[in-house]
């Protein structure tokens, strides 16, 4: 499908939001504030927004979006819920005269896929912020998919993320966040302890960025050494966002492995770090870690049983019980939260 035309037009940074129009024969990528009324029934919170505290998107998922089984890949839902997200921070945090700046993300708090996105369906994402402490903004991200030809929608995914301005002049300097109005206290209570939680949780990940991943030759079936994989990569300017993230010319290297099983379900922590390449002063550092959970599905897209990995050493039986606390909260919370359907 050939792409027949593609604007992009840029106002003052934060101030209108990046507006993209992508045409092509079936395709069309939009922001419609308008469309927001209708995402209120899956919303449970109620803040008090002004302008730009909210917005929406939606785009038709094409056959390069999608896998061999048609499922929409996560990645492609994981960038437009970044994308909404970077929107409505950025636009909140120049909403107030003063140095413009440029919201960038810090980190996925988490993200719920809940249900498959298939191709010919359309994803609506709906971004809002939650909370904002006085250098960082909690946005929430829904994702809906819509059935062009029934009209039926679902909610296919959830996710929070926290975005913090940097300055346009000097991106290592952050700068702060124009607070939002609540309609409750509680509402302002309950963010302060997310906040809090997720900044704990940060020390934490910053204590474990001198773990590297070493490779192991000849490992045994269903230990952690034999689900180790690593992949370099050279960042370059297609790599980055409008805003110059990631920076072009770091040398990437991205490291998985396996830490936790359950009967039908595997954890994966994945570890970033950076090389600059032009640079010399400057040494590898940590980049970005995370966890993610998948689930091995057959052809009729139910989950199969999952080999019990093995655990060897110390390091590797203790990240298997902290893999197992957080499959545990996890399922709590799915089971504790289920969202309505519109």
């Amino acid at each position: 499908m050939k792409l027949l035309a593609r604007t992009l037009y840029l106002w003052e940074v934060g101030r209108q939001v990046a507006s993209w129009s992508l045409t092509s024969g079936q395709e069309c990528l939009v922001l419609r504030e308008t469309w927001w009324a209708s995402m209120r029934a899956v919303r449970t919170r109620a803040v008090h927004h002004k302008p730009g505290h909210c917005i929406a998107m939606g785009r038709i998922m094409r056959p390069d979006d999608a896998n061999v089984a048609g499922n929409v890949h996560g990645g492609t839902i994981l960038k437009m819920i970044e994308e909404a997200g970077v929107i409505i921070s950025t636009r909140h945090c120049n909403s107030q005269n003063g140095e413009r700046c440029v919201a960038a993300l810090a980190r996925v708090e988490r993200t719920d896929f809940l249900s498959p996105m298939c191709i010919g369906e359309v994803a609506h994402v709906s971004a809002e912020i939650t909370y904002t402490s006085k250098h960082s903004v909690e946005v929430q991200v829904h994702v809906l998919s819509e059935n062009i030809l029934t009209g039926t929608k679902k909610l296919t995914n959830k996710a929070t993320l926290w975005y913090v301005p940097l300055s346009l002049k000097n991106v290592d300097k952050v700068l702060e966040v124009p607070p939002i109005v609540y309609l409750r206290q509680e509402q302002e209570e309950e963010g302060r302890k997310r906040y809090e939680a997720q900044k704990l949780e940060r020390m934490e990940t910053k204590w474990r960025n001198g773990d590297i991943v070493q490779p192991i030759l000849n490992p045994e079936p269903n230990t952690v050494s034999y689900s180790q994989s690593s992949l370099i990569h050279l960042v370059g300017p297609s790599d980055c966002t409008l805003h110059g993230f990631v920076h072009g010319g770091c040398v990437i290297t991205i490291s998985g492995r396996m830490t936790f099983t359950s009967n039908k379900s595997m954890e994966i922590e994945v570890l970033v770090d950076a090389d600059p390449v032009v640079d010399n002063s400057q040494k590898r550092y940590r980049a970005a870690s995370a966890f993610f959970t998948y689930v091995s599905l057959n052809q009729e897209g139910k989950p199969l049983p999952v080999p019990q990995l093995v655990p060897e050493t110390e390091d590797e039986k203790k990240r298997f019980e902290e893999g197992k606390g957080r499959y545990l909260q996890m399922k709590a919370k799915r089971q504790g939260h289920t969202e309505p359907q519109p």
